[in-house]
């Protein structure tokens, strides 16, 4: 069966093709299109249609296109979705507007708290309780439900939101809420926080369940197009939506729970990242994910994706486990400027129109990519993806004023802006890495991304990173996530304040490894099962807990001796300290069920030919202008090797190797850097 993944970001759709008959990873096809904002499913449909007309897939072929969006995280981002409700019981119509009490930029003395999603007066009180043991206090009045729903949709409201007290630990009061509201007003659109994420924190739960809401309404109709459109071309083709947690989901589950694809195209780049990583036996990497907007990065350590539970999107909390994204405002779009006599770069970005005013479609100030262009590592004569010709002269003009202002030439100035997008990313992975406890000398960077094998290099050199690998496919790399992403599923049950004996641990897994099939069943009846297990814990009277992950057999034997265990290992691991002899409690029981579907595997290139002569060029490092090869990618055979400072360039992605560092092309085609 045929597998397509596509990835749509701010300047290009990504698409990544695999013919399951055809041998492996290596024979994976890239190729990039121009995403078409605001009306992106025309960048999804006007690839689709240049692989047909190409001949590489036909019509009437099975396959799974499995799709990453962003359509429901820029609706959340902007604000631009519909008016909501949200029902609460009473005495807690503040919610939204206490949150968490906490200040989010603390020596910002100009930093304001961000607004709810809804405003006051769209919050409604409903007199009903439910104690924290989920035993009832006061009854639900159906009849006063009705009520405010009515008052909500007279209002303007497309969807009510419900998030009573305690609901995760007993949720017969919102499903009782949901019954009445369809019974007495029709067909209405009700999110119940239980059924969105059953976790206690009634700020986030009911986030949650607004956030859901108000993604249903950007993607369920963008979905319903694009499947259309599908069924129509693609008759035999199966449409899978990618999750922020590094899996997939078909279309229908994504449809109602779309707050699970907030996150969910920098967390495909990371997914691709483990599975090229499990390939080349690297298991603990720092992934950079730069395109022409920003940057992400993350982490994978001993083989493991590092997973946050205290994810954002834009001013909202996101508690569901999600892949760990740091997300930097620099990408090959970050606009540099002068904030008086310092030059910066970011957050601002020129995005995909007018884009950097090299592209020659209009951009008037200089970017990241025009000063890649006049220091030599962009080229006039090597076009971008999608035949995209670069223009210096373009790139000189916009970035001549800002040399004059700091009086350097163009092309010292453009050694500058990028010295300072590395500076800035610099600031931000340094904690990210400290934070996950690791060092930076354990680690490989593998880099990706439009514009991350420029300056990924770069960005290594400065951290203290000795190994960087390139994948063959980096430009096109979370496109390819998608295609190696396996249908992944969380659940969770809340125990806090219980006293939990072994027999209750056994009993709460195996309701949610009996949920966690059910799903699985429902999107794919032909995947593998695989399972993990996890806690969450604290010592008593801590404010925090930590994510524990138990074996199989610990979990399906109630061993409260090996969750305490690990509890106490990672927190050694996070915190340099644990102590066995302290009470803990345990907050939460998690399971994450995957599934696996076909996807490329690792088959070796054959041995090639002697390498082509490469080219000499001029490219500018450490201040001062110089001839170095640029070699062609997909003339360089497994095996050749040279040192930096160099270029390799192939069709859809450029690589500057430094000064100080070698480069080695590797058995799959992949291009591995080393410090010498």
């Amino acid at each position: 069966m045929i597998r397509i993944g596509i990835d749509i970001g701010g300047t290009f759709t990504d698409f990544a093709l695999w013919d399951g008959d055809r041998a492996g990873y290596t024979a994976v096809h890239a190729m990039k299109m121009p995403s078409t904002p605001p009306d992106f499913a025309r960048g999804v449909q006007d690839g689709l249609e240049v692989l047909l007309a190409e001949g590489r897939i036909a019509a009437g072929d099975p396959m799974l296109i499995v799709h990453g969006t962003t359509v429901s995280t820029n609706a959340v981002i902007e604000r631009s979705g519909p008016p909501l409700a949200l029902l609460v019981t009473a005495g807690f119509r503040d919610l939204l507007d206490v949150a968490r009490l906490r200040v989010d930029r603390p020596v910002d003395l100009f930093a304001r708290r961000a607004l709810p999603i809804i405003p006051r007066r769209m919050v409604f009180e409903i007199d009903e309780r439910i104690l924290a043991d989920g035993s009832i206090d006061r009854a639900l009045d159906t009849a006063e439900v009705v009520t405010a729903a009515r008052a909500a949709l007279a209002q303007g409201a497309a969807a009510i939101a419900v998030c009573f007290l305690h609901a995760y630990r007993n949720p017969v009061h919102e499903a009782q809420a949901a019954a009445a509201i369809r019974a007495a007003l029709g067909p209405v659109d009700v999110v119940l926080s239980h059924a969105v994420w059953p976790q206690q924190s009634e700020y986030e739960r009911a986030s949650a369940a607004l956030l859901n809401a108000y993604a249903r309404r950007a993607l369920s109709g963008y979905l319903a197009a694009l499947e259309a459109w599908i069924a129509r071309r693609l008759p035999q083709a199966r449409l899978l939506v990618t999750k922020s947690n590094g899996g997939v989901m078909a279309a229908a589950e994504a449809t109602r729970m779309p707050i699970h694809t907030l996150l969910s195209g920098p967390a495909a780049g990371v997914t691709a990242a483990r599975t090229l990583g499990a390939m080349l036996g690297e298991a603990n990497l720092l992934t950079m994910d730069m395109g022409g907007t920003s940057t992400d990065i993350s982490l994978i350590r001993d083989g493991a994706i590092m997973v946050s539970h205290d994810g954002r999107v834009g001013d909202f909390p996101l508690m569901m486990p999600v892949t760990a994204i740091e997300a930097i405002g620099a990408g090959g779009g970050s606009i540099a400027w002068r904030d008086g006599p310092v030059l910066k770069v970011g957050p601002r970005s020129a995005g995909a129109r007018p884009g950097p005013a090299c592209y020659g479609k209009g951009g008037t100030q200089p970017t990241v990519s025009d000063a890649y262009v006049l220091c030599g590592y962009l080229r006039e004569d090597m076009p971008l993806a999608g035949g995209l010709a670069l223009r210096r002269d373009l790139a000189e003009a916009v970035i001549a004023p800002l040399a004059a202002a700091i009086g350097r030439t163009a092309e010292a100035a453009a050694e500058a802006i990028i010295a300072v997008a590395t500076a800035n990313m610099l600031a931000n992975a340094l904690p990210f890495i400290a934070r996950l406890g690791v060092a930076p000398a354990e680690l490989t960077l593998m880099i990706f991304g439009g514009a991350g094998a420029i300056h990924g290099p770069l960005l290594a050199a400065e951290i203290g990173i000795g190994r960087v690998v390139v994948p063959r496919l980096a430009s096109v790399f979370c496109g390819y996530g998608c295609l190696v992403s396996d249908l992944r599923y969380d659940v969770i049950r809340t125990v806090h304040g219980r006293s939990l004996a072994a027999a209750d641990v056994v009993a709460a897994y195996a309701a949610l490894k009996a949920e966690a099939e059910a799903w699985l069943a429902a999107q794919a009846r032909a995947a593998v099962p695989g399972y993990e297990y996890a806690a969450d814990v604290r010592y008593v009277g801590q404010s925090f807990d930590v994510a524990a992950r138990i074996s199989a057999e610990a979990a399906q034997a109630g061993d409260l001796g090996a969750i305490a265990a690990s509890f106490h290992a990672e927190h050694n691991r996070l915190y340099g300290h644990a102590h066995p002899g302290q009470e803990i409690e345990i907050i939460a029981l998690r399971l994450r069920i995957e599934g696996a579907l076909p996807q490329p595997g690792a088959v070796a290139l054959p041995p090639g030919a002697e390498p082509a002569v490469p080219r000499l060029v001029r490219a500018r490092f450490d201040g001062a202008e110089r001839d170095v090869d640029l070699h062609d990618w997909a003339r360089l055979p497994p095996g050749w090797s040279a040192p930096g400072p160099l270029l390799v360039a192939q069709e859809t992605a450029t690589v500057v190797v430094p000064p100080g560092f070698s480069a080695t092309i590797g058995v799959f085609g992949d291009l591995i850097l080393e410090r010498s």
